[in-house]
C-alpha cells in the first residue's frame, strides 16, 4: 500500500465523472424497477489512506475492501480515524471463520456483503452479540454466485430465500440489508448480463415468499466496467475501484 504515484490521481474528477454515470444510468433505468438512488461504495483494495483520506475530502463516504486484514488495517490507521471520522466500511470479499472477530472488531464497519452459508450468518450472530453488545444490528447481505463459476462464492440462487429467512428467523444481531453478486467479469455487454437478471430475480422471489418489500432489499451489483449496466438492471449499491483510484498492479507485484 504504498503512497508512490497517489499524487497522480485525481480523485475527486474521478468521483465527479462516476457519479455523472451513475446519475446518467438512473435516468435510464426502467421506470418498473424501484427508485432508489444508488449508492457508490469507493473499492480501496491495495490503495494507500492518503487516497482513501483525498475521496472522503471530496463527500464520498462508503468504502470496500476484499481482505479481513487490510480493512481492518486500514479502519485503525490514524489518519483515516482522525480524518474520516463518518467513513463506512463495506467488507466484500470471502471471510474465513478465524477472521470474524478481527473484522468485527474493524472501526466503521458499515456492512458484511458476503455472507453465503447458515454457519457464516450464524457465527457473525454470535461474534457480533459478544463484540458489540446490546448496540445495533450488523447489516449483512446474502452472496449470491449468479455465474455458477467454481472459483467465485456465494450461495446457489435456488437456495437464497432459505438463507435469507434462516438469518432473518435465527440471527437476532444481523440485519439483511439485499443480496450481492460479483458475476462473471468478461460479459459481453450487447445484451442485458444475465448475472443481474439473476440476482433481480432472487430478490423477487424472496420478497414475494417472505412477504417482504422489495424496495428494501439492496441489489449490489455492477463494478468499474460495467456499474452503469447494472443500475439499468436495478442495481442500489455498486462497487467502483479502479476508476476512481485508478489501476492496481498486477497480483504478482
Amino acid at each position: 500500500m504504498s503512497d508512490e504515484k497517489s499524487d497522480e490521481v485525481d480523485i475527486m474528477h474521478n468521483l465527479k465523472t462516476v457519479l455523472a454515470q451513475i446519475d446518467a444510468a438512473v435516468i435510464r433505468r426502467s421506470k418498473d424497477l424501484p427508485q432508489i438512488v444508488p449508492r457508490l461504495v469507493a473499492v480501496s483494495k491495495i490503495k494507500p489512506a492518503s487516497l482513501i483520506i483525498q475521496a472522503y475530502e471530496a463527500g464520498q463516504r462508503h468504502f470496500g475492501e476484499n481482505y479481513v486484514n487490510e480493512l481492518s488495517e486500514k479502519a485503525n490507521d490514524q489518519q483515516i480515524l482522525e480524518k474520516c471520522k463518518d467513513i463506512k466500511w463495506h467488507f466484500i470479499g470471502h471471510l474465513q471463520t478465524n477472521k470474524i472477530n478481527k473484522l468485527l472488531g474493524s472501526p466503521g464497519l458499515y456492512i458484511v456483503e458476503t455472507v453465503d452459508s447458515e454457519k457464516l450468518a450464524d457465527n457473525l450472530n454470535k461474534q457480533w452479540g459478544k463484540i458489540r453488545k446490546e448496540e445495533t444490528k450488523l447489516n449483512i447481505m446474502v452472496q449470491v454466485n449468479t455465474s455458477g463459476e467454481e472459483a467465485k462464492n456465494g450461495i446457489e440462487p435456488s437456495q437464497v430465500t432459505q438463507l435469507v429467512e434462516h438469518v432473518i428467523k435465527n440471527c437476532p444481531n444481523l440485519d439483511f440489508k439485499g443480496l450481492m453478486t460479483i458475476g462473471q467479469y468478461d460479459y459481453d455487454h450487447k445484451a442485458p448480463n444475465p448475472d443481474f437478471l439473476t440476482l433481480a430475480k432472487c430478490r423477487q422471489e424472496v420478497c414475494e415468499k417472505l412477504n417482504m418489500d422489495i424496495k428494501e432489499v439492496e441489489l449490489s451489483m455492477g463494478m468499474s466496467s460495467d456499474f452503469e449496466h447494472a443500475i439499468e438492471l436495478g442495481a442500489t449499491s455498486v462497487r467502483v475501484g479502479t476508476t476512481i483510484f485508478g489501476a492496481r498492479p498486477p497480483k504478482n507485484n
